[in-house]
């Protein structure tokens, strides 16, 4: 309360909310500084690179002389780090890689040199980096989710085995084919030999934040044994979460076991009921996961074709896959696929990343 004029004035309550307009700004303010400084360093790593590469490349240079030059930055420029022997040669084969590649080149400037480095160094192939480089910026992996998904083989278990959906999630939500997956790793569990539902449900909500990391970005909790009341009885969905992209609610099933045909019928009611009750009138037609410990994918492609609903089935597994096999999968893989021509082409299955 104040004076003035001779009348008495009263200050307006304040609540922390109304500060939120001004934290955002500086918040993304904030964020876009670390990104422009970022681009910068990537653009400068990228100059040196093609410096490097084309003095070696003419003959200027011999790889010798990338040491004589780490040590003249080093005792030209004390305090300079980032340009030791081994970096320099980092940032050759950094613009070497991508040099002549216009679609993939301006992403690299959107992630850190760490997070470019360990795509450079753990990937096989060019679709390879090019799916790690858009769902690491996609889903703003930190160094260590990014190093977690080269080890559970993402890219490998995404060309092999696609996701299986209803048709009418290709139709209604065509997107999802590229959201979903075939398979979840839970590894960070550690859920016991024998685990049941009841195991298997309370571990998903100690780690949820692992949980939702392993789903996506986009994903948001709603809610665990979500009730549904239909025709005076009451029912509970196991997980229930929204997908900001796909603007609908996304009901999680969890099963320990082989995936039956039967358990479609139980999945399709609780969208049905979702759909009536719960679904917000601007929001898509939910979508249904049934989460099985396994699945025959031949009767998952029967059970899936007839259904009326957009749901999928998709297993989790609750350890590390091998990578090595699914690497000489995907090897044979693009044996069989690729034009004979190309077949030269194709990085051996035992070649080092």
């Amino acid at each position: 309360m104040s004076e003035q004029g001779g009348q008495t004035m009263t200050t307006p309550a304040i609540r922390q909310d109304d500060f939120s307009e001004i934290t955002r700004l500086i918040i993304a303010a904030r964020q876009r500084a670390v990104q422009a400084v970022n681009t910068t360093l990537i653009d400068l790593y990228w100059q040196v690179g093609q410096t490097i590469s084309r003095k070696i490349e003419q003959a200027e240079w011999g790889d010798g002389v990338v040491a004589q030059l780490a040590d003249h930055l080093a005792q030209t420029q004390p305090g300079l780090r980032g340009f030791t022997r081994s970096n320099l040669f980092r940032m050759r084969k950094f613009y070497e890689t991508y040099q002549e590649d216009i679609i993939v080149a301006p992403l690299v400037r959107q992630l850190t040199w760490s997070h470019n480095i360990i795509i450079l160094n753990q990937s096989k192939r060019p679709e390879e980096r090019e799916f790690y480089l858009r769902l690491a910026i996609q889903e703003q992996w930190s160094k260590r989710e990014l190093e977690r998904q080269f080890k559970v083989a993402l890219f490998e278990r995404t060309v092999l085995n696609p996701v299986k959906v209803t048709p009418l999630v290709s139709q209604i939500h065509p997107e999802a084919l590229s959201i979903f997956k075939d398979s979840y790793l839970v590894e960070f569990l550690d859920l016991p030999h024998g685990h049941d539902e009841a195991d298997l449900h309370q571990g998903l909500l100690r780690q949820l934040k692992d949980f939702l990391i392993e789903l996506g970005r986009d994903f948001c909790f709603v809610g665990s044994e979500y009730p549904l009341q239909v025709g005076g009885r009451d029912f509970s969905l196991d997980l229930l979460f929204f997908h900001r992209g796909l603007n609908c609610l996304v009901a999680i099933e969890l099963k320990v076991g082989r995936f039956e045909p039967e358990y479609l019928g139980k999945l399709d009611f609780y969208l049905e009921a979702l759909d009536r009750e719960v679904k917000k009138p601007h929001e898509q037609p939910s979508i249904g996961v049934l989460l099985c410990a396994s699945k025959d994918n031949e009767v998952v492609e029967y059970a899936l074709s007839r259904s009326l609903s957009p749901a999928l089935i998709a297993e989790y597994q609750t350890q590390l896959p091998d990578k090595a096999l699914l690497q000489a999968k995907l090897h044979e893989f693009y044996l069989q696929s690729a034009p004979a021509d190309e077949l030269d082409g194709l990085p051996d299955e035992g070649a080092s990343a």
